[in-house]
């Protein structure tokens, strides 16, 4: 496994461009199967998760076309199987998100219960009871969710999800689009993925409502027709390289992005001590070589402060002024970067679901290991500002959602290199 070596203290001071979102991309990627014509997707990311979904393409007999400018162009009219394996689905919980789509177009679908990051339940009832409102006969055995639609397909529903969920509330959209009649989908999530993946669907002709709040209307059309799409920018992506010039007392202009979908994130940043400047497609923050101060900070579902920038923050508060409580509402397994950060002399002690961070002047380069996508996000963070070397092993976590992070920190000075396992 490659492992990535990073030597502390470079304050970081640059520009890069942020990539397309991993989130918004692979419900959007799913949702191709909706079209009856082919579609094209641009501003992916290159990223493991995003491979592995055209991989399943490829599984279910669809062959994506990847063009001169990286965009994908997927057919869905040549699927020949709509069965999504186990040993695809178990290195990505997103795949479940072929179900809603491929229930809604093609009238059946078997798709493995999924994997992914450790970090808490995750479960997929929302999803199989909100096919099931639409009149889906459900059945989960030997590790599958097996559905078919009823006769004449699927039927708009009333549907309320009793705990937030975004890739249910994506599914459930998605199939909905071509269900007969209107869907009503109550506590929906409001992320700005959600309604990448309804303005897409809309770009297929679609008729989606209410997307960006809790209440989400769909109503069904006949059919999906070919569009092309290009995907939002990354909101963690421009949230974790602005907190790296944060905790580097550095520079950093982040562009191709958007400063409306992390509104949260740049509160805190601010709170923290940070210069933050902005424009329709980029951000630019400077602490001008000052340390940052501790923040509190609760995660919550969008609009509120994001569970994905939490570890980051942690990171921040390791190294700032004051002592800060980071309470995370949403995995409840998700502070296990915090013991790696202990072995680089972080002051961080974990009650129940809250994380209370005393900052130190320095941390102190040591070899630790990632345990999920963010986690470690948050130990490359750590270690830029730590003295000496870092080595951080298990960086397959990194890659599955930052594209080319090693050379985009390069690019802002950053002292480090992969090096093979």
């Amino acid at each position: 496994m490659d492992k990535l070596i990073i030597t502390g203290g470079a304050r970081l001071d640059g520009e890069i461009r942020i990539s397309g979102a991993k989130n918004a991309a692979l419900p959007i990627l799913a949702a191709t199967l909706l079209a009856d014509g082919p579609v094209t997707v641009g501003n992916l990311p290159h990223l493991h998760d995003i491979t592995t979904m055209i991989e399943l393409f490829g599984r279910m007999g669809i062959e994506p076309v990847i063009d001169e400018k990286l965009a994908v162009e997927i057919d869905p009219r040549t699927i020949k199987t709509l069965v999504a394996p186990y040993e695809l689905v178990k290195t990505m919980r997103a795949s479940i998100l072929v179900l809603g789509p491929m229930v809604a177009r093609f009238g059946e679908a078997e798709v493995a219960l999924p994997g992914g990051c450790a970090i808490g339940s995750r479960p997929v009832d929302l999803h199989i009871r909100g096919l099931e409102a639409m009149g889906a006969n459900i059945e989960v055995e030997g590790g599958y969710i097996k559905a078919k639609a009823p006769e004449g397909g699927l039927r708009g529903a009333h549907f309320f999800f009793d705990t937030v969920s975004v890739t249910g509330t994506e599914n459930i959209m998605m199939a909905a689009a071509l269900a007969k009649g209107r869907s009503v989908l109550q506590n929906a999530a409001r992320e700005p993925e959600v309604v990448d993946l309804a303005n897409f669907i809309n770009a297929m002709g679609g008729k989606v409502q209410g997307a960006g709040t809790d209440t989400i209307t769909i109503d069904g059309v006949e059919r999906l027709h070919s569009a092309s799409y290009r995907v939002m920018p990354d909101r963690i992506e421009t949230g974790t390289y602005l907190v790296a010039a944060a905790v580097t007392g550095g520079r950093v202009k982040v562009k191709d992005t958007d400063p409306t979908i992390l509104e949260a994130v740049l509160e805190k940043l601010k709170e923290a001590g940070a210069d933050l400047t902005t424009g329709d497609d980029w951000i630019e923050l400077d602490m001008h070589g000052k340390r940052p101060k501790a923040v509190n900070l609760r995660t919550a579902p969008y609009p509120a402060f994001p569970t994905d920038m939490q570890a980051q923050f942690i990171s921040l508060n390791a190294i700032a002024e004051g002592t800060g409580a980071v309470i995370e509402t949403i995995f409840e397994n998700r502070f296990m970067h915090v013991y790696e950060m202990h072995r680089m002399g972080a002051q961080i002690q974990v009650e129940g679901n809250t994380a209370i961070v005393t900052g130190v002047p320095a941390l102190k380069g040591a070899p630790v290991m990632a345990t999920d996508l963010r986690a470690s996000a948050s130990l490359v963070l750590s270690a830029l500002v730590a003295e000496g070397d870092t080595l951080i092993d298990r960086i397959y976590h990194i890659d599955r959602g930052y594209e080319c992070i090693e050379e985009k920190l390069q690019m802002l000075g950053a002292k480090i290199r992969r090096v093979p396992g």
